[in-house]
């Protein structure tokens, strides 16, 4: 079976040689998702609450373009750049969630492209 790339502007653009997602045999892959504003093209303004809130949002404007939604979302892996921010992250994670609960893994990592403080990924089912 093919691979379908997706792309939305709803969601930053790709910086880099990679799809914003891919569908592959009833599966979504997003690529990671880091807190840019996809009109101005810049990290958001504030701290982890913003940030988070930001990636959270590009990432739900994937999944809409892939027919899909949280409740859809199988795993996520979220990188943090400070692991002390753990607490904060999911809380403004499990607000977007509402009653989806997604495997998840969550990492420390020395640094995020742009400097971001969280990315987050999906895999998420979808029926196209």
């Amino acid at each position: 079976m093919p691979l379908k790339k997706l792309a939305t502007d709803k969601a930053p653009s790709a910086i880099g040689p990679y799809s914003q997602a891919i569908v592959a045999n009833g599966f979504l892959f997003t690529a990671g998702q880091i807190p840019l504003d996809p009109v101005a093209g810049k990290i958001v303004e504030g701290g982890i609450v913003e940030q988070t809130d930001r990636v959270m949002q590009n990432l739900q404007e994937v999944l809409r373009a892939a027919g899909a939604s949280w409740s859809d979302v199988v795993k996520t892996t979220v990188y943090l750049h400070d692991l002390s921010h753990f607490p904060t992250v999911n809380e403004v994670y499990g607000k977007w969630l509402g009653d989806a609960r997604p495997a998840r893994s969550t990492v420390q990592v020395t640094a995020l492209p742009r400097g971001a403080l969280v990315e987050i990924d999906a895999i998420a089912l979808v029926s196209k």
